[in-house]
């Protein structure tokens, strides 16, 4: 089911030109009710479930009903984002509560570097070998076969 918001939490994050869920939806689906001062999803058959808007909302006011995999049917799971983690609250049908606690990326927005701080090949990404292999496997050189061993090998 895709992510709704309830009006009742909501604040629009304050005023704000720009809400945390508008800001973190991949694909943009998040809107600000300039009038109302509430966030919704604009077009709820495009949401790809991912979550993004409910662990970001400083108001827990998004929810989406979890995958029946994740939390069994009747269940419920609630994301609560700290600065450096997410507490997961998942509440079963029988009342019981579990709590799972995972640490978030704490580098800052724009820090990462894509390749990993590896070395590439030679050719970068147009070579056979994986992006940053030898390197990251702790090898001094990929394995390759030869032309003669790979066609009878």
């Amino acid at each position: 089911m895709p992510s709704y918001v309830n009006p009742d939490k909501c604040d629009g994050c304050k005023a704000l030109d720009r809400t945390a869920c508008q800001y973190i939806c991949p694909n943009d689906l998040m809107v600000l009710d300039k009038d109302k001062m509430k966030a919704y999803n604009r077009d709820v058959s495009m949401c790809w479930e991912c979550y993004n808007c409910v662990k970001i909302c400083p108001t827990q006011a998004i929810e989406v009903r979890s995958y029946a995999d994740f939390v069994p049917l009747g269940a419920s799971a609630t994301p609560m984002r700290s600065t450096d983690s997410i507490m997961w609250t998942v509440k079963f049908r029988n009342g019981n509560i579990k709590r799972f606690k995972f640490p978030i990326r704490t580098t800052a927005e724009g820090s990462a570097v894509p390749d990993g701080g590896f070395k590439t090949t030679p050719d970068g990404l147009n070579s056979t070998a994986l992006f940053t292999e030898p390197e990251s496997l702790g090898l001094p050189e990929v394995f390759t076969l030869g032309r003669k061993e790979a066609m009878h090998g």
